[in-house]
């Protein structure tokens, strides 16, 4: 259904903890300042994604017409991050049915993929990359129920910035280049990567003119004949084709089998706001149970990123995730549900294990119930409508598989799952793996209901449901602007005692954290990129990530 009249912009008042945006802010430490629209907003992980979700809004869209411009054109700019080859998930904010809802566009397993397959293969686990850890692919399916099902224009419409940018060329922005150039050797692995996306064999520098004219021409049948000429059509049969030659387990009948799923995001409670994510097989619940489990401290007395703070943070960390890697697979599978993951006596049960003087070196998944690489994008319009858009092809450049011909860079996806017998997310055939992939929505309650505030995410694999709650946390506990939300500095907790933190947290609170048993390791590490979109009381607020070459911008 395509919407067609304006909608009244929805008014929802702020805390007085959290910035309105009517008073003057200083720039942030990293140069940047909150970027404040009074009609539509948008904040992408690079400067040229922005510019075609900003031209979609020109030509008549609205921020789904905006969030698909710019998730495809990322496809060609931040390729080893994004792209039609992996997945793409969204939770939306619809002005016109006033509701809140989730975009499921998870590729499953192909029908080949068999653990029996596998193990006689030789394999001790799923492999991360190559042909065997290769996915359906389901974004472009998500890309097009978003502007079917909401938009103002039509695919072909929105697909036009990044076929431009796929057939001319562009300028490879800095952080991207960097990226790209420490995947040079996993490129030269497979044929059709190296063909593609090394010049010469070497990744492009920064500034240095990219194309991707196979990549142009996917596009472009795609725009004419529809997603069936990938999902059944040629493409799709050309993609399974070439997997299945190189080992992988994918059929052209698993393309025409695949569905998007329009679901019901799963939520918790933080004081007079809601945070909203992915149901399990995504590790959102992760999310909900750090914030449920920080709920019972006075953190704002704790001091931001102080040693008490962080140690709380990432206590609450090592148990959210236990329970993740523990439960968390395909719903169909799961023995237990999310509501009893963030129920009242489990949180109870679960914060009581935190030690508040020491670090725990081991976390074992809760038993008092029964028993990689990612760009984010969020957009909002003057209808109302907002968006928390997620897209990746898992690890960079993903499967490191391009089949020739196609431009696309297929996601190993698969890869998450295991061969662990009995666990929910085993391998079997047509099963959707656990994913890493979350976007993120914070509504605030009213007596009216649910109203939507926040759409935010950050993006980085395992980085994600610690990152949202580092950022939400600056919002809520410290009253931070959207921007300094984003560039606060963040810790990552990697496994056990193991974490690792920015620079600007001070060696005197490294310091106490390691004699409270914490491996604060000074090895570098990837603290994620958030991008974030803000209902004011008139207008809004967008942030982009410095970590990243993203943009803000709005009108």
């Amino acid at each position: 259904m395509k919407l067609t009249r304006m909608l009244p912009l929805l008014l929802i008042p702020l805390t007085a903890g959290i910035a309105t945006g009517q008073e003057a802010r200083p720039t942030t430490v990293a140069g940047r300042s909150t970027v404040y629209a009074p009609r539509d907003a948008l904040a992408t992980s690079q400067p040229l994604a922005t510019a075609a979700g900003m031209e979609m809004i020109n030509k008549g869209g609205n921020a789904f017409d905006a969030a698909v411009a710019a998730a495809a054109v990322l496809n060609v700019v931040e390729p080893h991050m994004s792209g039609m080859g992996g997945d793409m998930f969204a939770i939306i904010w619809s002005e016109r049915d006033k509701k809140l809802v989730a975009l499921n566009a998870g590729g499953r397993s192909g029908a080949l993929m068999t653990r029996e397959e596998l193990v006689r293969r030789g394999r001790d686990d799923v492999p991360g990359s190559g042909a065997e850890s290769i996915s359906v692919p389901g974004a472009l399916s998500g890309w097009n129920a978003l502007v079917e099902e909401y938009g103002n224009l039509t695919l072909a419409q929105v697909l036009e910035p990044a076929i431009r940018l796929a057939e001319d060329g562009f300028p490879v922005s800095p952080i991207i280049a960097k990226q790209w150039k420490g995947q040079e050797a996993f490129l030269k692995r497979d044929r059709g990567a190296t063909e593609v996306y090394l010049i010469d064999g070497s990744a492009p520098i920064a500034g240095q003119w990219f194309r991707n004219p196979d990549l142009a021409r996917t596009f472009k049948q795609v725009a004419t004949q529809g997603i069936g000429a990938f999902y059944g059509g040629p493409i799709g049969t050309m993609v399974a084709e070439g997997v299945r030659e190189l080992g992988g387990f994918l059929t052209t009948e698993d393309f025409a089998k695949h569905q998007v799923e329009w679901i019901t995001p799963v939520s918790a409670p933080y004081g007079e706001y809601k945070l909203w994510e992915l149901p399990p097989p995504n590790q959102g619940v992760a999310a909900l149970q750090m914030m449920r489990l920080l709920e019972g401290y006075d953190l704002k007395a704790m001091g931001h990123n102080s040693t008490q703070y962080l140690h709380t943070l990432i206590e609450a960390k090592k148990l959210a995730y236990a329970d993740l890697t523990g439960h968390v697979g395909d719903p169909d599978q799961m023995k237990i549900t999310v509501d009893q993951m963030v129920s009242d006596g489990y949180i109870n049960a679960r914060r009581a294990m935190i030690d508040p003087n020491r670090a725990a070196a081991r976390v074992e998944p809760g038993s008092d119930f029964t028993s990689s690489e990612t760009i984010y994008l969020a957009a909002a319009d003057q209808e109302g409508n907002m968006v928390s858009f997620i897209n990746s092809v898992f690890g960079y450049f993903g499967s490191g598989v391009v089949v020739p011909g196609t431009g696309l860079v297929l996601q190993n996806r698969a890869g998450g799952f295991t061969l662990e017998e009995g666990h929910p997310n085993t391998v079997a055939p047509g099963k959707r793996p656990f994913h890493t992939l979350v976007p993120a929505f914070v509504t605030r309650t009213s007596p009216q209901g649910d109203e939507p505030w926040l759409a935010f995410g950050v993006m980085g694999g395992g980085m994600q449901p610690q990152g949202h709650a580092q950022v939400l946390l600056n919002l809520l506990v410290f009253g931070m602007d959207l921007q300094e939300a984003i560039d606060a500095p963040r810790f990552r907790h990697q496994s056990g005692i193991r974490v690792t933190m920015e620079t600007p947290i001070s060696d005197e609170v490294r310091n106490a954290l390691r004699a409270m048993g914490h491996d604060v390791s000074e090895a570098v590490s990837d603290y994620g990129g958030a991008q974030a979109v803000m209902k004011l009381t008139k207008g809004w607020a967008a942030g982009s990530d410095p970590r990243k070459d993203g943009h803000a911008a709005g009108r």
